[in-house]
């Protein structure tokens, strides 16, 4: 997902250089998006494989 994040930011900085803002807001937008989902997901897994594991009762 943060590769995905990092294409879309590079569309949007090739396209904000041919002077495409239009297409240039919605890949920086999107590319925002996805990296704070990846943030998130990356944060939420740290801390699940941080947790100890309780062993089954």
């Amino acid at each position: 997902m943060l590769y995905w994040a990092g294409v879309f930011f590079v569309i949007a900085l090739i396209a904000a250089a041919f002077g495409f803002g239009g297409i240039a807001a919605a890949a920086t937008g999107i590319a925002k998006i996805l990296f704070f989902v990846f943030l998130v997901l990356f944060v939420l897994f740290l801390i699940g494989g941080v947790a100890p594991r309780r062993p089954p009762i």
